[in-house]
């Protein structure tokens, strides 16, 4: 394993990061212990930002603090991803319908096709960190425009979730590619205003989460699950509930 080195500013969003990555890639496994103190070695910088980044990773799900060993790194069955998958849809279906078409949509319409096109360009490139990176300044960013600080926070952290261990297997499929291009339909979708059609496009995606989110030995086991979001706002009260109105 090549050597890594923290800089000495914001050790512990760096540091996080670098877990994180160790996540993504598979170096860090499911079910295995790692110690702060051997990690913080490793890197170059003190324990405290190490266990801080850790215990961060213990608040989102990712890993387990075990008394006088160190942090576990938890795995997550077919059915942790299917119960995410089912409160992204209640939640993300919803809010992306209701932003078709508002207004704050072409105030920052420059940003987010730069995000689309930068997450294009790191699934060209098989870069799976900054795909993953730009895929979630994107969907986080369409949900800042509902003005809803809990949503954003909710998302963010199913997010982390589901998106940690053994994800490397995505860079031989196609699948980013193929989700990146979604990304630009949907942005396409919510300028025109179609509610319909981004209603349609939001659930497609987030199917991802069961078909394709997984290490590559369990993602033929999982087993997709209906969840049935209603496409008309006058259905159900969940939407009025959920979010508040949109913010510039």
């Amino acid at each position: 394993m090549a050597e890594i080195k923290v800089a000495r500013l914001s050790l512990r969003d760096q540091v996080l990061a670098v877990l994180r990555k160790r996540l993504v890639t598979g170096e860090l496994q499911p079910g295995s212990l790692y110690s702060a103190s051997a990690i913080s070695s490793e890197l170059g910088v003190s324990t405290s930002p190490v266990r801080e980044a850790m215990i961060t990773l213990v608040h989102q799900g990712v890993l387990e603090a075990v008394r006088n060993r160190g942090f576990r790194v938890l795995p997550m069955s077919n059915q942790d991803r299917r119960d995410v998958h089912d409160l992204r849809l209640l939640v993300e279906v919803p809010a992306m319908e209701r932003l078709a078409g508002h207004p704050a949509l072409r105030y920052r319409e420059q940003e987010l096709r730069a995000i689309v096109a930068e997450n294009i360009a790191a699934a060209a490139n098989s870069d799976l960190i900054s795909y993953l990176d730009s895929d979630m300044r994107f969907h986080l960013s369409l949900l800042e425009l509902c003005g809803n600080d809990r949503l954003s926070a909710l998302v963010a952290s199913l997010r982390d979730q589901t998106r940690r261990v053994g994800l490397i297997h995505l860079l031989d499929d196609g699948t980013l590619l193929r989700t990146a291009g979604e990304h630009e339909v949907l942005l396409e979708s919510l300028l025109a205003g179609d509610g319909s059609r981004v209603h349609e496009l939001t659930v497609s995606h987030l199917s991802h989460i069961n078909r394709d989110w997984g290490p590559a030995d369990d993602s033929a086991t999982a087993q997709p699950q209906t969840v049935r979001v209603p496409a008309d706002p006058t259905v159900t009260a969940t939407k009025k509930i959920l979010l508040t109105p949109f913010a510039m």
